[in-house]
């Protein structure tokens, strides 16, 4: 039995599902949405390789890939993952994300983000979720950052982009007894009203 196994995670109007190839039309779309993959500091795919995006996220032994899709619709908005899946020391990270523009600075990835958080510390047992990112991406730093996530450090000349530069790497993550809190948190932003 593996630590991670294939579920279904649901909240508000969010359903996050197993990814396949059935994902393929959907995840091209969702990333038409903005261009996504010509950003430098993230690894969306560019349309005529998002079946081997998917392709490549299946076979990999550590991680576990969800679409990020409207509950009611099944209209892929984007993409998540588990991995480096440690069960040894009961440990993941969440990474691989990314969603169309017009889902950004939305409820979707505080939500998602929460049902995540949520299964990997209530239902699988983690101590520590982790989370990496590009030294550039200051986005996704500072999204990382307002989930409650304490920084690690960075690995510097850690792996290839896209366009061949090296990048350093941002390392975070959240221990089990932070995890009330942080829930708490993100509870709070889903449920204020937006201005």
């Amino acid at each position: 039995m593996a630590f991670v196994e294939p579920v279904t995670l649901r909240a508000r109007d969010l359903a996050l599902v197993p990814l396949s190839l059935d994902h393929e039309e959907g995840l091209r779309a969702a990333a038409a949405d903005g261009e996504l993959w010509k950003l430098r500091v993230t690894s969306v795919p560019e349309p005529q390789d998002t079946r081997a995006y998917i392709e490549t996220a299946l076979k990999m032994p550590d991680r576990f890939a969800f679409a990020v899709t409207e509950a009611a619709t099944g209209t892929v908005l984007g993409s998540t993952s588990f991995h480096d899946i440690l069960p040894g020391v009961k440990r993941v990270e969440i990474g691989y994300t990314w969603y169309a523009a017009r889902c950004q600075r939305t409820h979707v990835n505080t939500t998602c983000k929460l049902l995540m958080l949520g299964h990997a510390f209530d239902a699988l047992g983690c101590n520590v979720v982790g989370w990496r990112t590009d030294n550039f991406n200051f986005a996704s730093q500072r999204a990382i950052e307002r989930l409650g996530a304490k920084k690690d450090g960075v690995i510097r000349g850690h792996v290839m982009r896209r366009d061949g530069t090296i990048r350093d790497t941002v390392m975070y993550s959240l221990r089990a007894g932070e995890w009330p809190e942080v829930k708490a948190q993100l509870l709070y932003l889903l449920d204020k009203p937006r201005g």
